[in-house]
């Protein structure tokens, strides 16, 4: 098994997006608002992919799993701020104890 690259844009591939440089251009509150409702739908979308999969739903978990990952994403590539822990502990995608190594 490799190393996990510590590259910024493949850690988050929402960094190579043009789109990018316009959210980081909002003033600094307007930044913290969006990243903090960002937060809420990256919550409620792991909430909805993990009940999904214990409904035994996989596409329906995974579309969640995905809405959730991006969020995170966008979240996190528009400031510095809170990340993972402002919203307590990270709460694991439905698919990493199916597929986790």
């Amino acid at each position: 098994m490799s190393a996990r690259s510590t590259k910024a844009e493949v850690r988050n591939p929402i960094l190579t997006l043009p789109a990018v440089s316009r959210l980081r251009a909002l003033t600094p509150e307007a930044r913290l608002a969006l990243q903090e409702i960002l937060l809420d739908i990256q919550h409620d979308a792991r909430l909805r992919a993990e009940k999904s999969w214990r409904s035994r739903k996989p596409p329906v978990a995974a579309y969640w799993a995905a809405c959730g990952v991006y969020a995170g994403h966008i979240a996190r590539a528009i400031g510095p701020g809170p990340g993972r822990g402002a919203r307590g502990a990270r709460i694991p995608s439905p698919f990493e104890e199916t597929f986790t190594c």
